[in-house]
């Protein structure tokens, strides 16, 4: 439940929003109006105007609201008839279109000012009780989402109830434009997206798939060790098996269009589970083979709108580091205990501290018997609280095949543990029973990671693209002073490459400055700087990423102080 405090500040985000959209009136009185409501931090509101707005545009509305703000304006609440409604906004058709959609008689109107809108409210009592905002950015947005409508213009503020709050959260943002992995991925050369090939779709440059190559080999590992198996599923399917599924029915606006194959209709896989599913029935299974774990990194594609893709968060074609458990109900507990403790292991071993875990509850729409629902869901509850985990419920959250459990990092989606009753009922998964009758098999979908893609963007903006030692795409840039240095320079490179450490020399006639630069640039673990001293006593002087100098020392001091620090994946790096 929201406090009070945090109900006030909604309120006067929204406030400050109807500000906003009086100060653009007074700039454009053409305008048409959207709609303009409070979110996280702040508001937006979307707008119709004559011209597109530049950021050149956000000082002048700042201004203008500032001037509303001084003077002190009340808002006031008025409900009409819907049709007084209409001829007060005839000329604004996108209220005339909010109009119609409500139910009730009467409408209730705010205004403050010149301006007047269509709204329930609550607002503050006047505008001077807004406190500190900053408008921050302009995108496109949809009218209604709908990438059929006229698409508006929204811009985006913040608002807080005191000027240090207000800095607090801006200095928070530049922080995070620092980390974004948008524009550290193209610094670091680790991938790429291009609207030739189509948005949403990822290429991965070699740094980049260096770094996936290590996560993937380290989740193949540790899932063999806990008892999974590793399997492969094809990337299309008929179409009548997602019927049969209830993707197509209940997915249909996720999923690309079908292709014609020999007059059989085919979809690219949205999921691995189908694929898992069919696995699964190629043999008849004993109560005694249960559980029976499936892991693969699948990749599967999902038609995305445009306009909420970003990055490597929100893409159309990802791979899911993706498994699905086939197990007994009095096995339930146990199973999702395991992965979560799974999943935990992960989040300690990439280094997240800051991540909130939800318990997702059964939606309005939902498959299944109610008293499963809540067995299950108390199951869900009983591991996280055998695990010594603390989670926060997320009431109707669930998908309509089951109740979940969800890990975020910084509000992007991570592990999920998802208990599916559609899906085994759908295509008959069961097995038999101690009682020599067949039953339907509980199953669980889950992932640890939660997508490749994703994933990385978390690890990206978590490390500000200054990896680890172990997940470092090159782990050690060996620098000659001068020419005369360089096949020195070169030995050291093939010697750490062949015990495994990923290492290059800069041969670069460049000065040793501008090539410790670049190194640091390039958020490399270690530089090691050789010259004629080195060359004469086999040793390397140590630079880290940080600008820090360590003490010279043999080379063979490094590789091994490198290689224990690589295997034990150390998140410092600090040498021996």
């Amino acid at each position: 439940m929201a406090s009070k405090d945090s109900e006030k500040l909604e309120i006067m985000r929204h406030s400050a929003a109807h500000v906003m959209a009086e100060a653009v009136l007074s700039i454009f009185p053409e305008a048409k109006f959207g709609i303009g409501p409070a979110i996280e931090n702040g508001f937006y509101y979307d707008f119709d105007l004559p011209r597109s707005l530049t950021v050149d545009d956000l000082p002048l509305i700042e201004s203008k609201m500032r001037e509303i703000i001084a003077a002190n304006v009340p808002f006031t609440r008025e409900e009409v008839t819907k049709k007084k409604a209409k001829a007060l906004f005839a000329d604004q058709p996108y209220k005339l279109e909010l109009i119609d959609e409500i139910p009730d008689a009467k409408v209730s109107l705010y205004q403050e000012g010149k301006f007047l809108d269509l709204c329930r409210g609550p607002h503050i009592g006047s505008t001077g009780e807004i406190g500190a905002f900053k408008l921050l950015s302009i995108a496109g947005a949809y009218w209604r989402g709908d990438e059929k409508r006229p698409m508006l213009q929204r811009v985006y503020g913040v608002a807080f109830d005191t000027e240090e709050a207000l800095a607090e959260h801006l200095n928070k943002l530049d922080e995070a434009a620092k980390r974004d992995h948008r524009k550290l991925g193209k610094e670091l050369d680790l991938f790429s997206l291009h609207e030739e090939a189509g948005p949403g779709l990822v290429h991965w440059h070699p740094k980049g798939a260096v770094i996936r190559r290590i996560i993937e080999d380290f989740w193949k590992d540790e899932h063999i060790k806990r008892g999974y198996d590793i399997v492969y599923t094809p990337h299309i399917a008929k179409l009548n098996l997602w019927k049969t599924s209830g993707h197509w029915e209940f997915y249909r606006d996720y999923l690309y269009s079908p292709m014609e194959v020999e007059g059989q209709e085919y979809i690219i896989k949205p999921m691995n589970c189908l694929g898992h599913i069919l696995i699964y029935k190629t043999s008849h299974h004993s109560y005694r083979e249960l559980p029976l774990r499936y892991a693969e990194l699948g990749t599967v594609y999902r038609y995305e709108r445009s306009g909420v893709l970003h990055g490597l968060s929100r893409v159309r074609g990802f791979t899911q580091d993706d498994a699905h458990i086939f197990c007994r109900f009095d096995q339930l507990e146990d199973e999702v205990a395991g992965v979560l403790d799974l999943a935990m292991f992960m989040v300690d071993t990439f280094g997240f501290s800051d991540y909130q875990i939800f318990l997702s509850t059964r939606p309005e729409k939902y498959a299944g018997d109610t008293k499963v629902w809540e067995e299950a869901t108390d199951t869900l509850s009983r591991a996280l609280t055998r695990q010594g985990l603390e989670y926060s419920v997320d009431p109707g959250e669930g998908v309509f095949y089951g109740p979940k459990i969800d890990i975020k990092f910084e509000g992007w989606q991570g592990p999920t543990i998802q208990v599916d009753f559609n899906l085994p009922s759908r295509f008959d998964v069961s097995y038999t029973g101690e009682d020599g009758q067949e039953h339907l098999v509980a199953m669980v979908h889950r992932t640890v990671l939660g997508s490749m893609e994703r994933f990385l963007a978390s690890l990206i903006e978590h490390y500000a693209g200054a990896f680890p030692v172990w997940l470092a795409p090159v782990q050690a840039m060996v620098i000659p002073i001068a020419d005369r240095h360089l096949d020195y320079a070169r030995k050291l490179e093939a010697e750490l490459k062949n015990d495994g450490v990923r290492a290059e020399a800069d041969a670069r006639s460049e000065t040793v400055n501008l090539k410790i630069r670049r190194a640091q640039l390039n958020k490399i673990p270690y530089m090691l700087v050789v010259g004629d001293k080195e060359v004469q006593a086999s040793t390397v002087s140590v630079r880290l990423r940080s600008g820090e100098k360590i003490d010279s020392q043999p080379f063979a001091s490094f590789k091994k102080s490198i290689k224990a620090a690589i295997a034990s994946r150390s998140a410092g790096l600090q040498l021996d």
